[in-house]
Formats: C-alpha cells, sequence, structure tokens
C-alpha cells in the first residue's frame, strides 16, 4: 500500500535524523476499546441507519499503536503513528436492514466489521517548556483506511474508504510531582463535513531519563454526514496503558 511505504521511509527518515544527533523515541500502546455509539447508513439517502453498537452488539476490542518521532533543538516534534482499530459484532436485528444495496431480513443473524486504521505524520512545536509545563501544538497528516462489512445468510456487503485528513495536534504536560506527570494530547478538527477526534488523558511515571510509562483513557470520535453518499459516525472508549523510550 502507498501509504504503508510512505510510512516506512519516514520512520527511516526519523531514524537517520536520531542517527545525526536528533532525540529520537519510540511510543507503544496498547489496550481495550469499546464502543460508546457507531451509527452508519449507506447509501445515506436510501440505506438503513443502522447501530454497530445494538443491531450488531460490539465486543471490546483489543487495540495497539506505535508512534516513532524525533525531537530537534528542543522544540521541534515530527513522529508518525501506526494506529489500527478493528471491532466486530453480532446480532440478530428485528427489523430489515439495507445496506450497499443488500437487505438482510429481520430475524436473521447479521455479523459486522468495522475497520479503521490510520497512519498519520506529525509535526508540533513546544512553545512552552518549563519544570511545571511542557505545551505544544502542530499539525497532523491522516490518512484513514477503512471498511464496514456486514454479513449473514441473505449475503455480504462492504464499503472501503481510503482518504486524507488534516488535525490539528496539541499536547500538554504537567510535571505536578516529578517524577509524575498528567498528559493530554490530542489530534482533532471539526469541519462542516465532518469531525474527527482523539485525545488522550493519561497518569505518567518516568522511571530514568530515557523511558517512562502511562496510563489513561483515550476517546476516539467523528464521521461524516452525507459525504461522498455516506453517513457514518462512531465514538469508542479506551482504557489503554503505554511506555515511551528515548533512543
Amino acid at each position: 500500500m502507498k501509504h504503508a511505504r510512505i510510512l516506512v521511509l519516514t520512520v527511516f527518515g526519523l531514524l537517520c535524523a536520531a542517527a545525526a544527533g536528533a532525540q529520537a523515541f519510540v511510543d507503544i500502546e496498547g489496550g481495550a476499546a469499546f464502543t460508546g455509539y457507531n451509527d452508519v447508513a449507506i447509501p445515506a439517502e436510501t440505506g438503513t441507519k443502522i447501530s454497530l453498537a445494538t443491531d450488531t452488539e460490539s465486543a471490546p476490542a483489543p487495540v495497539a499503536r506505535l508512534r516513532f518521532g524525533s525531537t530537534f533543538g528542543g522544540r521541534h516534534t515530527v513522529s508518525v503513528l501506526y494506529a489500527p482499530l478493528t471491532v466486530r459484532g453480532s446480532g440478530t436485528p428485528d427489523r430489515d436492514l439495507s445496506y450497499q444495496g443488500k437487505t438482510f431480513a429481520s430475524g436473521e443473524k447479521v455479523e459486522s466489521v468495522y475497520r479503521f486504521d490510520s497512519y498519520r505524520l506529525t509535526y508540533r512545536y513546544t512553545f512552552v517548556d518549563s519544570e511545571r509545563w511542557n505545551i505544544g501544538a502542530g499539525l497532523t497528516g491522516k490518512v484513514r483506511s477503512a471498511d464496514i462489512a456486514l454479513m449473514g445468510d441473505s449475503g455480504y456487503a462492504h464499503r472501503s474508504d481510503l482518504g486524507v485528513v488534516p488535525l490539528i495536534n496539541f499536547r500538554a504536560q504537567w510535571n505536578f510531582a516529578r517524577p509524575w506527570s498528567a498528559l493530554l494530547e490530542a489530534d482533532a478538527l471539526v469541519t462542516p463535513f465532518g469531525r474527527a477526534e482523539d485525545a488522550l488523558l493519561a497518569l505518567q511515571y518516568r522511571s530514568s531519563d530515557r523511558v517512562s510509562f502511562r496510563a489513561g483513557y483515550r476517546v476516539l470520535e467523528g464521521g461524516s454526514d452525507g459525504g461522498g453518499n455516506v453517513y457514518t459516525f462512531a465514538l469508542f472508549h479506551y482504557a489503554t496503558a503505554g511506555i515511551t523510550v528515548g533512543l
């Protein structure tokens, strides 16, 4: 995939920068994602508004994220992120469901697969760097690779999507009692065509100059209304833990 090759090349560039003296790091995060809501109608005007949270009840999904990055000159940070998400569900709706031109009959067992993989390139500038606070903001270019599928005795239907989305990046770290700190980090943007928010609130513990651990809550929310004849909005709650290691 083209975006995967771009990600690999960017990681290679970051590692080369690390060799040249930048402060490189790797960040790994894992946990579980719980569906708050997940509504879809395709086509937007004629398809059934289906809840992948209740019509096909979603089980908690294991999640993992991987980020590589480098900080230049103490204030400029560039990073790449791979954040896949696949949520599966099943149910027996008490109404007909029309999706992508396929009708699943009332009383039929229907299974769903919701995939939303994210590849992101972020630049952030740290404009506050003090003993208590580290605050920065920047831009994120996000490539989303998504697919929503329904299957049952009536057949199989799916809709895939690949697109690029610009987001605003923000990060604030409060060193309230070293080595403990609180972290708020987000990529988000709201437009007339839709919205996207991915935000983390976590408690961090820095065990050494190179290693820090964290645990917290992440929220992933967003979607679009009618763009490309697609209606889809979803909310996921994450319980997460992570580790950041300086290279």
